[in-house]
């Protein structure tokens, strides 16, 4: 445990100290929120962490209100390996993204269920990995287990573009995501990163979960009266995002995943409802 620690504390600040400003450059984000069982783990859960249903459509948002949405260049969701389609379950992940395309105009073929296109995700990630350059880096978000994002980078080192892996950012914000197997032939970031020979750079931002404190960071717990002015919201579609949350399997106040978006353009690791309330204004403009 204590060389295992040792390790990961080495690669985080050499990786972190590399970490360069988001600039409008390109963006791929993985997310779980699988609500299909998945009766072949022996986990506590059987589903994914339901946080993603609202934080999907928050962090969205926030691209959209920047008018980012050209830069988003990937998004999948549902990754938690070996994701089964949801095929008795409600699917809450794929109402957040098509709920968001419709309202903020993003290109919907950038966005992959892994339940039910896990081999075209896997592979639209890869292509974007491999763009990547000085002049043209990208920054993926970690909303979900590392696994994913191992099978895109050993795709990109089997096709020898070892190289471009220099230029890729990746952002996270829990150990969870980080080391989360839900196989035993699964991957942590650190295998992740060793994988790519140490090009990645990885920063871990502080996590963006303050359960016991409402008014701080992006997870209120049970707690939904900080999030008033967004049920209540004059803006029909920016509201819509409370309706998200509320689909909560848990039936938490929880966009915690959302706060690296946050993070990655406001550089401040510090967001909570207020501050997404003034980032968000009154309305979401769309060209």
């Amino acid at each position: 445990m204590r060389i295992f620690l040792f390790v990961f504390l080495c690669i985080s600040f050499s990786t972190s100290a590399q970490f360069i400003n988001y600039n409008q450059h390109r963006i791929a984000c993985s997310a779980d929120g699988n609500a299909q069982p998945d009766l072949a783990y022996t986990g506590k859960y059987n589903y994914a962490d339901p946080d993603d249903w609202g934080a999907t459509p928050a962090a969205l948002a926030m691209l959209a209100k920047k008018k980012l949405q050209n830069k988003l260049v990937h998004f999948s969701y549902n990754n938690f390996m070996p994701s089964p389609a949801h095929t008795t379950v409600r699917n809450y992940m794929k109402e957040g993204v098509e709920g968001s395309i419709e309202r903020w105009n993003f290109d919907p073929t950038v966005f992959f269920d892994v339940g039910t296109h896990k081999n075209q995700a896997i592979e639209h990630l890869q292509k974007e990995l491999e763009k990547s350059s000085a002049e043209n880096p990208l920054f993926f978000i970690n909303m979900g287990p590392s696994e994913f994002l191992y099978q895109a980078v050993k795709n990109v080192v089997k096709n020898n573009k070892t190289a471009s892996l220099d230029h890729v950012y990746i952002l996270s914000h829990s150990n969870y995501n980080d080391h989360h197997l839900r196989r035993p032939n699964h991957h942590t970031i650190e295998q992740v990163i060793s994988l790519s020979e140490n090009r990645l750079k990885f920063k871990r931002i502080k996590d963006q979960n303050k359960k016991n404190i409402p008014t701080e960071g992006w997870s209120s717990y049970h707690d939904w009266s900080v999030w008033d002015w967004l049920k209540n919201h004059p803006n029909k579609d920016i509201a819509w995002i409370w309706t998200c949350m509320k689909k909560h399997k848990e039936k938490r106040a929880d966009i915690s995943d959302a706060g690296m978006v946050y993070y990655l353009l406001t550089d401040d690791d510090d967001g909570n409802p207020s501050k997404f309330k003034a980032f968000l204004g009154n309305q979401i403009e769309v060209d």
